[in-house]
């Protein structure tokens, strides 16, 4: 009898639980993405926007104000200014830590420097850094990488499923105990073992982009939320000089395989805006209803917090003279990005510094794929501080030599895979955009004259490319002579804007867009 009671009493506590298990719960959700160490703010048209200072303030208005917060990350905090090239993400950490994020996607930049160091920032980060379509098993400094993690904000459990885009492996630096895992089924995976745990809202930290996140929550069960990354998506900006237009509603929703709207989120790039949206959800985990969702343009209106301003200003004494020394100065807008998809003029210059780096060992062209164009400069000063974030990942300069079939057959795969190459003065391309993949270049220049099929031209790349990044293949693969100059590519840059004072490219449209 007293067994039967222990077992009656005990099967209770089970049932009480499970029928306790979820309650109807609003939640806040803050979130960036991309943030690439700008832990200071960024000038944009005389503007500046970002900060790390400015957004802590924002997430402690949001904490005294909201009863229930979470705060999450879609990524890619490695990689873009000088704070990274010094402390190798343990600034970021430091921040992250303070302002109580909750949980972070690996993202592609997470790897540019190795595993050993993304591992230290994981050992560092008081929050889970999660993954689930990483294979690690043979990595063993990786071990605190989960696929899952459990958080609760307020009362209640909330399950977050971390995902990396699959391209990892061809554009930042894994090596080679590193592998991928198939992204729908590892992510699905993810969520059913949350699942058996009884957790049902389940939230995605993803760095695989605004268009994949949507493809892949068609294809998932019980997906509440995503929180997104890699693409730099801006979702519900305003007009804003100098910004890009919005690309899609925030949030853009999406059917998961249930049936169930899903909302996906993502806020641009480097903290300039931060992401807000309040959540409801029911007594059975669903979400029910969303409302004031507001990306939030972290501008000059929001003062820094004091303490967050403090430990930046610690961070910055050792590189303050580096990033403020004078290398050379503009009159001109150099912009990252072209407006019709073509070659920025930022792009243009990069490949004139390389490819005066390395004339001298026979060089005609140099081609610089538009993901290594972090940044563009605004009319004044140019600072080495500048120069390191517009190209942050210390590159070498590669020559290859190349038949015209062959340069020909890179610059498809660039148009095929969104790593374009952006030439040197004296060489351009056509693109038609109308015509199938493997045919849309034509009317390659190369070094002031039309290419021939079978002629060997000797040209130069960065690195990356050069070893099959941006799924650049024909370079991996070419069987032509092959030298790793050991030229850093933000030195061949730096000593092309002393040479070329004031800075202004030879000349611009290298690139034609048609289609």
């Amino acid at each position: 009898m007293i067994a039967m009671r222990k077992w009656l009493f005990g099967t209770l506590l089970v049932m009480s639980a499970i029928a306790a298990a979820d309650k109807p719960i609003t939640i806040t959700l803050l979130h960036s993405n991309d943030l690439h160490a700008h832990i200071e703010p960024t000038k944009i048209k005389g503007k500046t926007y970002g900060g790390y200072a400015r957004q802590a303030t924002l997430i402690k208005k949001f904490k005294e104000t909201e009863p229930n917060v979470m705060i999450l990350s879609g990524g890619d905090t490695f990689q873009g200014t000088l704070y990274f090239n010094t402390y190798e993400g343990l600034a970021d950490a430091a921040f992250m830590n303070s302002v109580g994020y909750q949980a972070m996607a690996v993202g592609n930049h997470e790897f540019d420097r190795g595993p050993k160091t993304l591992a230290t920032f994981v050992n560092n980060a008081q929050f889970p850094v999660l993954s689930a379509n990483l294979d690690l098993s043979a990595e063993p400094a990786l071990s605190k990488v989960h696929d899952t993690a459990i958080i609760t904000v307020g009362s209640e459990k909330f399950g977050i499923v971390g995902a990396t885009t699959p391209t990892v492996t061809n554009i930042s630096s894994p090596g080679p105990t590193v592998k991928l895992k198939d992204l729908h089924d590892s992510v699905q995976a993810g969520i059913d073992s949350l699942q058996k745990q009884g957790i049902h809202k389940i939230f995605l930290v993803t760095h695989i982009g605004y268009h994949e996140d949507q493809e892949l929550v068609k294809a998932l069960h019980g997906v509440s939320v995503v929180v997104g990354g890699h693409s730099h998506t801006p979702l519900g900006t305003p007009n804003i000089p100098g910004w890009p237009k919005s690309e899609g509603q925030y949030p853009t929703m999406t059917q998961n395989a249930d049936g169930d709207m899903v909302p996906i989120l993502q806020c641009w790039e480097w903290g300039k805006i931060f992401g807000h949206i309040t959540l409801d959800f029911d007594d059975k985990g669903k979400l029910v209803r969303w409302s004031h969702a507001t990306p939030i343009v972290v501008d000059e209106s929001i003062p820094d917090d004091p303490q967050t301003a403090a430990m930046i200003e610690a961070f910055h004494k050792p590189i303050a003279a580096m990033s403020n020394q004078p290398v050379g100065e503009t009159a001109l807008t150099l912009a990252k990005e072209a407006l019709n998809g073509g070659d920025g003029v930022m792009g243009d210059i990069i490949a004139d510094g390389m490819l005066a780096a390395t004339a001298k060992t026979g060089s005609v062209a140099a081609f610089v794929n538009s993901g290594g164009v972090r940044g563009g400069l605004d009319p004044g000063k140019i600072t080495y501080g500048q120069l390191i974030s517009i190209e942050p990942f210390g590159n070498t300069l590669t020559t290859l030599d190349l038949t015209g079939d062959e340069i020909k057959a890179a610059i498809e795969e660039g148009v095929g895979t969104g790593g374009s190459l952006i030439p040197s003065n004296g060489s351009t391309y056509t693109i038609d955009k109308s015509k199938p993949a493997g045919n849309r270049v034509s009317d390659i220049v190369i070094a002031g004259k039309s290419i021939e099929p079978s002629k060997v031209y000797r040209v130069t790349f960065l690195n990356f490319t050069a070893n099959g990044g941006d799924a650049h293949n024909t370079l991996k693969n070419a069987k032509g002579s092959r030298t790793d100059t050991g030229l850093i590519d933000l030195d061949a840059l730096i000593e092309y804007v002393k040479s070329h004072n004031p800075l202004k490219p030879e000349s611009v449209n290298r690139i034609s867009v048609h289609g």
